[in-house]
């Protein structure tokens, strides 16, 4: 990956999927497309930065009309690069793994009932029996043993079983260790690699894109958003969806509307173009 010669004022804009692009039934808001539509056409950098595999983030992609340089996936584990040569236009520019036997093994102990998925470097996903509440489509059902025999980027665990304040008390005892992890909206938990997440991801993005750290802006409402919040809103913009927990606004520099009141769509109408 070249760094790209730096343009003052060009904006990285980095998106959150789910609550923040997409509705809860996964429609997009006009709003949103216009918007987004608008900032990109002004030279702006408009990508996503999401906890979904590639599989599953790349028909957002296609429905925003956006093809970035560079789009964050797997919580950070994954950087998908533009490739005219790859069969769907892009490549695993930046792939990073850990061995997730251990924490496997952990979560099970504290939740025998749940769910489990996990993503290889390839972007291959395993699942178990009953992991019927995400998108597996092209996906293998495996016995949980064998999940545990290949490098993963990411591992998402499901438990339909507990409500989410148990589950928080679950996961907080668990005593997760040399993983990055984070809770979802509902019982589950995604794990990434020790040190990885959106913030990691980004940051070598906005490197070879030659953008400075003050023309980062980030928008999300999760969990997995806080690093990523961190990140930008040291030098640049972190806006925290309406909707979003209260330690999630905590960590952003503004909060606007939810997503249901085009929340996204209010923050880019304030982004003009990139003049120094």
């Amino acid at each position: 990956m070249n760094a790209e010669h730096s343009v003052d004022g060009r904006l990285l804009i980095a998106l959150d999927v789910d609550g923040t692009v997409l509705h809860e039934d996964e429609t997009l808001s006009p709003a949103v497309v216009e918007e987004v539509e608008r900032v990109h056409a002004l030279g702006h950098e408009v990508t996503l930065a999401t906890g979904r595999s590639w599989n599953t983030a790349r028909h957002v992609l296609a429905d925003l009309g956006l093809d970035p340089e560079y789009v964050v996936c797997s919580n950070g584990a994954v950087v998908m690069q533009r490739d005219a040569t790859a069969p769907d236009g892009y490549r695993r520019a930046l792939v990073e793994t850990f061995d997730p036997r251990p924490a496997l093994e952990r979560v099970r102990e504290h939740l025998p009932t749940g769910r489990f998925m996990v993503e290889d470097g390839d972007g291959e996903r395993y699942f178990t029996e009953g992991m019927d509440e995400w998108d597996l489509d092209d996906a293998n059902m495996v016995p949980f043993e064998e999940l545990g025999t290949r490098l993963a980027t990411r591992v998402v665990v499901v438990s339909p079983d507990h409500d989410l304040e148990e589950f928080l008390t679950i996961v907080e005892g668990m005593g997760l260790h040399q993983v990055t992890y984070a809770i979802g909206w509902m019982a589950w938990l995604d794990i990434a690699p020790d040190g990885v997440n959106k913030a990691t991801g980004l940051e070598k993005v906005r490197e070879r894109l030659g953008i400075p750290r003050h023309n980062v802006l980030a928008v999300g409402d999760g969990r997995n958003d806080i690093d990523m919040f961190a990140w930008a809103g040291e030098h640049g913009r972190a806006v925290a969806m309406g909707q979003a927990p209260s330690e999630v606004k905590a960590a952003a520099t503004e909060v606007t509307a939810s997503v249901r009141e085009d929340g996204l769509a209010r923050v880019l109408a304030g982004v003009g173009g990139g003049e120094s």
